[in-house]
């Protein structure tokens, strides 16, 4: 296969698109056993098989947004949509992904095909129908990434705490939201069936909801959860040093980041009409990704060194 080849099924496939799925990956994180390496294994495994669900969706997608695709000008530029790839590839594309996907999901355990088959049931249903309805497409969004959750916590067999599933919920509510924001700003109702009845003004109130509840649902998460006591060989001198430092609600110090990086995303939107690719924001705007790693770097350090 030519190389040009490949690189237009990958963006076919929406390579860029699977840091949706590192979501997956929360359960072990915060449950401390990200360098567990069975449980770690486990979960790239359901990170992978989730990667190729979504990307048969997204196939599936662009086979039935086409012709919108075309009067759009940046879609119009995807491979369906500008002619590299033909429907019958696409569709053959899609059964062998959910296929495979499928079968290779039962055979890990009959819990995670569950998930998985919902997971894809659903994207082909927000495909065909649920997208053109307001308020419902962007719920459906939500509940995928839910499904994806709960798919990590099956693998694992750790639970996330509710007020850190929460947060997921909202903020995937407010991520879906801001780019239904901007694809109504930027290019009007001619390109997504469901903006025709949206207005700017539901949708700034949603993103102020959205916002809103994911803030509180995550210092709601901080204040009342301990971080999992990981034994390491910090773990004696901390403890000599700074007595009862464990006990003490030391997650609540990354709230302010968790503020900025909402903030900052909503300045993307509204000063520079970026919303419409998340994806694209979160990977190559300096101070978000600067914000993301300060975050994890202080969620990682409470959780397995201090």
């Amino acid at each position: 296969m030519k190389k040009e080849r490949i690189f237009v099924l990958m963006r076919m496939l929406r390579v860029n698109q699977w840091i949706k799925n590192l979501v997956i990956f929360v359960a072990i994180v915060f449950s401390g056993k990200l360098f567990d390496v069975d449980l770690f294994s486990k979960s790239l495994f359901a990170f992978f098989v989730f990667c190729f669900l979504s990307s048969a969706s997204y196939v599936l997608n662009d086979i039935i947004d086409y012709p919108l695709d075309k009067k759009h000008p940046v879609k119009k530029q995807r491979p369906i949509a500008s002619g590299e790839v033909t429907i019958a590839e696409a569709t053959f594309t899609v059964f062998l992904l959910t296929f495979a996907s499928l079968i290779v999901s039962i055979l890990f355990s009959v819990s995670f095909f569950l998930l998985s088959f919902v997971f894809i049931l659903i994207h082909f249903f927000y495909s065909l129908y649920l997208k053109k309805h307001p308020i419902i497409d962007i719920f459906t969004i939500s509940f995928s990434f839910m499904i994806r959750t709960f798919a990590g916590e099956v693998v694992s067999g750790y639970h996330i705490p509710i007020w850190l599933l929460l947060t997921i919920f909202f903020v995937s509510l407010f991520m879906a939201t801001v780019k239904r924001h901007a694809e109504l700003v930027g290019r009007g109702t001619e390109t997504r069936l469901s903006l025709v009845e949206y207005k700017e003004h539901l949708l700034d109130f949603l993103t102020n909801t959205f916002a809103t509840a994911t803030i509180i649902s995550f210092s709601f998460y901080t204040y009342f959860e301990k971080p999992p006591q990981v034994t390491t060989v910090f773990s004696d001198t901390i403890s000599k040093i700074l007595p009862g430092f464990e006990a003490r609600k030391w997650l609540m110090i990354s709230i302010p980041l968790v503020v900025y990086g909402i903030a900052r995303y909503a300045q993307l939107l509204y000063q520079k009409e970026q919303g419409e690719l998340p994806e694209k924001i979160i990977t190559n705007d300096k101070p978000l990704i600067i914000t993301i790693l300060l975050w994890g770097l202080i969620m990682v350090g409470l959780i397995y060194i201090f």
